[in-house]
């Protein structure tokens, strides 16, 4: 598909088909997740794949949205608190790549270009940043022919108990995958002008 139609016809499914996905396609998904563009580029993002069906019952006992146990997968999107501490070694990689040649850095100033961040700020970055390997997967899931839903209301303390994760990964979002059951229609949007705060 054309990239704007992949964006024109991207919905939200919340009714999916038994029908499962291959594994070819799951791992399609996530290397469009591994493509994102991330800050210096630490590459936060991490991903449980969530397939059987007792793991899908077991996610969905932390979530209000049951209809997550009918996607074929769901990915536990998280953030690795400690990619940060890569920063340095990511930003110097790229120095030597000649990524910033001919390009005007002012470096002077280390409060702009390494900024301290207390933890929520820290948690809060590279969210950011996990989310944009999360779009990239969302759309490629429309390009395959599939469907997915972005869900923030889940209980994190318990998925993470269950999980068994390390202290520094935060779970994101969930992100159930699978082929859509549905065809919603197009979403209310807000005018384009009303997104446009001022231009300059």
């Amino acid at each position: 598909m054309e990239l704007s139609d992949v964006i024109a016809s991207r919905r939200s499914i919340r009714k999916f088909s038994p029908k499962d996905i291959t594994a070819d396609a799951v791992r399609l998904l996530l290397d469009a997740a591994r493509l994102a563009p991330s800050g210096s580029n630490t590459q936060p993002a991490r991903f449980i794949v969530v397939q059987s069906p007792a793991a899908k019952e077991a996610l969905g006992r932390f979530t209000p949205y049951k209809f997550i146990v009918k996607a074929a997968v769901i990915f536990v999107c998280c953030a690795d608190l400690t990619a940060i501490q890569t920063r340095d070694a990511r930003v110097g990689e790229l120095w030597q790549e000649g990524t910033f040649e001919g390009v005007e850095i002012d470096t002077g100033d280390p409060s702009i270009v390494s900024p301290v961040m207390d933890p929520e700020a820290l948690k809060a970055y590279l969210s950011m940043n996990v989310a944009i390997a999360v779009e990239h997967i969302v759309l490629k899931a429309v390009d395959l022919g599939l469907g997915s839903c972005w869900l923030g209301r889940f209980d994190r303390a318990k998925v993470k108990d269950w999980l068994g994760l390390d202290e520094n990964i935060y779970p994101v979002v969930l992100l159930p995958v699978g082929y859509p059951d549905q065809s919603p229609k197009a979403r209310p949007r807000l005018p384009l002008d009303e997104y446009i705060l001022k231009t300059l």
